[in-house]
């Protein structure tokens, strides 16, 4: 079902939930805001939004080392607690986190960590190929930024789908532990090594 930008934009202003989970949430509900509101407090997103301006400065920096010791990473993820640090649901999700950069290769955290000039130059690239259609002019735009948010779901580590369940994104994952646990944790920054090549 086809879900406008006001639409979501009202969602997000309600729950404070992500943009795309908003939109996603919609689409499931056929529209139905009520619903999608319950959606997102379901998988936690909305309390996660709400919790997000307090202070997390306690955490883990934890490391994962994958195929035969040719690729390593090394993610800090941050709670309110140092009590929340050492519960095991925590300690599980900053491995599981560690894992998937390692296998799914972000290259950022989120969409709004991707510097201005890279997302110009891919918007170009997909503006030029969706001329290449013969796609009527007022189409082109849509087409363009359809490619542009599937592109910020292959590099931007929150949109990725999770590698152990990918009904799921990482950020749906978050959403899920900050509404069991009950605090504000944030995923701060990651380092991934791949033998041979730069990171």
């Amino acid at each position: 079902m086809a879900v406008s930008a006001k639409e979501v934009k009202e969602l997000r202003e309600q729950t404070g939930a992500g943009m795309m989970d908003c939109k996603k949430a919609l689409s499931e509900c056929s529209g139905n805001r009520e619903d999608a509101v319950k959606l997102l407090r379901t998988k936690g997103l909305a309390d996660a939004a709400k919790r997000s301006g307090r202070a997390a400065n306690e955490g883990l920096v934890d490391s994962y080392i994958h195929a035969g010791g040719k690729i390593g990473v090394l993610v800090e993820v941050n709670s309110e607690t140092d009590f929340v640090a050492r519960n095991d649901d925590f300690k599980a999700f900053v491995h599981d986190v560690a894992m998937h950069i390692a296998a799914a290769a972000p290259k950022y955290i989120s969409r709004e960590d991707v510097p201005a000039d890279v997302i110009e130059a891919e918007l170009s690239i997909y503006k030029e190929q969706a001329k290449a259609t013969g796609k009527p002019e007022n189409i082109l735009e849509k087409i363009a930024t359809g490619k542009l948010d599937k592109y910020f779901e292959q590099i931007c580590l929150l949109e990725q789908p999770f590698v152990k369940d990918d009904k799921l994104t990482v950020e749906q994952l978050l959403g899920e532990l900050v509404g069991k646990i009950g605090e504000n944790i944030g995923i701060r920054r990651f380092v991934r090594f791949e033998l041979g090549k730069d990171s």
